[in-house]
């Protein structure tokens, strides 16, 4: 059993001092999956990264202890805590881009993990190397065992964060959003082969995601996280049929699909509020839709609701009479108009090559890559078109021609017709105004965001440069509206990048693309790193702006429940090429090709469960 008894761990930062994680207490089984949820900021990655004992160095262990069959690993020297990383217990980190050493091969740093926790060597180490990289579904896994990590997609990097947690075949698996960057094949892949390494060697797997789909399917038991507590834990059927916390049944109606298509979401109010202030009562009770008067000063106890379900709240021990509150009526949103008139975007017959420097043996001439072969896709203002398919089947890389990110590295053909003007034909001062009209949200918000600079710095960066008539008190007005919009305290303006969650990396990419006002923002896994409630108030930001200002969206993404929900049109990539398009409805209610079908077919779906 790995158990977690009164874990306090404690960050040093300008604002004072942080209580990441206050008092936790819980055990994972050998051969159980327990799934940690909760919103961006509330805990989860400390978790992991303090059984590991891999805590930045402003934070440390206050109190408790983390226990490995009975052995305390918070008590053990650094020299056995190796043995113990990534041979009994490993992880899977959240960011692959920043795990991954960029100057060592891929299949180095799988050896790597390979030899320094089993017998195997030279050879027998890379030969098991290249089977892990078959098995996490990486192709031609014999050529690009030799790859540095900047020649995969962010999901190709993620299966290779995975290999090498899994290539020592540990005891315990850490997984801190494990199929955050990947595809649905991909995921059910890879959630198969956790499924399979839990029958053949009892794997306990420390689940730490967002999805609550894939917790669904996956979890024996949940445990919900709040700023630094947990504050739910049931097992997991009983959780998503009768949660009992109100942050659980809010976070439930949070997620989108397409029977919420055209009604905001239930998005949360307010953010996670600052883990160094002291709390004297609830720490939900500001954003509790069932909050009453005594809430505010008693700091509820996680007591027993049933059997093996524990509940931290007042409406079970001290019940009392709700606050009053004004509750706004769920306003039916117009639907949009379909697409008349000349599109915005044109794409026609696009293709990007990449050429590889390094020939093949016997082969004449640099050989090249077709990323992108003849796509064609129209996108009118106010509307959006997602693109699906697979990891690497090129979505990003159309998303970045079209932005114009792709011109030194790449050989562009064809055309993209922005307001009638082809992008690809832009120089200077009108490739200047192009760009402020199409912005992109990145999909690693970690690498897109400069770590010199602070927050405030990275929003205004764009309106300087793209607007220029702008003063410096309206920047800072339009910085404050941004963080506003995207559930951001304001004091957040202040701090640098490294300072906060995945998610809230992600937000402030959000609000960087926004700043300029553009009229396409090209979407690139936007909300794949953000939990429901967050991911809620961005898709319902996003339509509003859309209905608004007439925003048009090419949204790349692998989430279809986000797809049912936000998008107009759909099209559906593989190896490059569009194998299906037209209306959201009628592709994912009605699909004709064989792949479509797969891909829907591994979708997870909330209350289906495999485990």
């Amino acid at each position: 059993m790995l158990e977690i008894d009164d874990l306090r761990v404690q960050l040093d930062a300008d604002a004072g001092l942080v209580r990441a994680i206050d008092g936790m207490r819980l055990a994972l089984e050998r051969g159980e999956t327990f799934a940690l949820v909760g919103e961006s900021g509330c805990g989860k990655s400390m978790t992991a990264l303090a059984l590991m004992r891999l805590l930045p160095e402003n934070g440390r262990v206050a109190g408790g202890a983390v226990r490995l069959d009975g052995q305390d690993l918070l008590a053990l020297p650094e020299s056995r805590m190796r043995d113990v990383r990534g041979g009994r217990v490993s992880m899977i980190f959240q960011e692959p881009s920043t795990s991954l050493n960029p100057v060592m091969r891929v299949g180095d740093q799988i050896v790597e993990a390979i030899e320094a926790h089993t017998a195997l060597r030279g050879g027998a180490a890379r030969a098991k190397a290249i089977d892990w990289l078959a098995r996490v579904g990486i192709p031609e896994p014999a050529r690009r065992i030799d790859d540095y990590p900047f020649r995969l997609s962010g999901g190709q990097k993620q299966r290779v964060m995975i290999a090498i947690a899994l290539a020592a075949e540990p005891d315990y698996l850490i997984a801190d959003e494990p199929t955050t960057a990947l595809d649905v094949t991909i995921q059910a892949q890879i959630l198969d082969l956790i499924r399979d390494l839990q029958r053949e060697r009892q794997l306990g797997v420390l689940l730490i995601t967002h999805d609550l789909a894939v917790v669904s399917g996956m979890a024996h038991r949940v445990a919900l996280m709040y700023a630094g507590q947990i504050i739910e834990v049931a097992p997991a059927a009983e959780f998503f049929a009768a949660p009992r916390h109100p942050y659980a049944r809010l976070l439930l109606q949070a997620l989108p699909d397409a029977a919420r298509r055209g009604e905001p979401l239930a998005a949360i109010a307010g953010t996670v509020p600052p883990l160094w202030q002291d709390f004297t009562g609830c720490r939900f009770a500001p954003r509790c839709d069932r909050a009453m008067i005594h809430c505010a000063g008693t700091p509820p106890a996680l007591t027993e609701e049933g059997p093996q379900h524990q509940v931290r709240c007042l409406l079970y021990s001290q019940p009392g009479e709700a606050l009053p509150r004004e509750v706004a009526a769920a306003k039916v949103l117009p639907p949009v108009p379909a697409g008349e008139g000349a599109p915005l975007l044109d794409v026609r017959d696009l293709r990007v090559r990449f050429l590889l420097k390094a020939p093949l043996l016997f082969h004449r001439g640099p050989r090249h890559f077709d990323a992108v072969d003849g796509v064609s896709y129209q996108l009118h203002a106010g509307r959006t078109l997602a693109l699906v398919g697979e990891s690497g089947c090129g979505k990003t890389t159309s998303g970045k021609a079209i932005v114009q990110l792709l011109r030194r590295q790449a050989r562009i053909s064809g055309q993209a017709l922005f307001d009638g003007r082809d992008l690809f034909q832009l120089q200077g001062s009108a490739l200047v105004k192009a760009r402020r009209s199409i912005q992109i949200i990145f999909q690693d918000p970690f690498a897109s965001l400069n770590p010199r600079m602070r927050v405030a710095d990275v929003l205004e960066e764009g309106v300087i440069a793209l607007r220029p008539e702008l003063d410096a008190a309206a920047r800072r007005d339009r910085l404050h509206r941004l963080v506003d919009q995207v559930g951001l305290r304001r004091d957040a303006l202040q701090r640098w990048p490294h300072e906060f969650s995945g998610g809230q990396r992600q937000r402030i990419a959000i609000a960087r693309a926004l700043a300029v006002e553009p009229r396409l923002i090209v979407c690139d896994e936007p909300t794949s790193a953000l939990d429901v409630s967050v991911q809620a108030q961005i898709l319902n930001l996003l339509r509003e702006l859309q209905r608004e200002q007439g925003l048009a969206y090419l949204f790349i993404t692998h989430n279809i429940g986000v797809v049912e929900y936000i998008a107009d049109e759909i099209a559906v990539m593989r190896r490059g090429c569009i194998v299906e398009q037209g209306a959201c409805a009628d592709v994912l209610g009605r699909p004709r090709q064989a792949y479509t079908q797969g891909l829907l077919a591994a979708v997870p779906r909330l209350g289906v469960s495999d485990s």
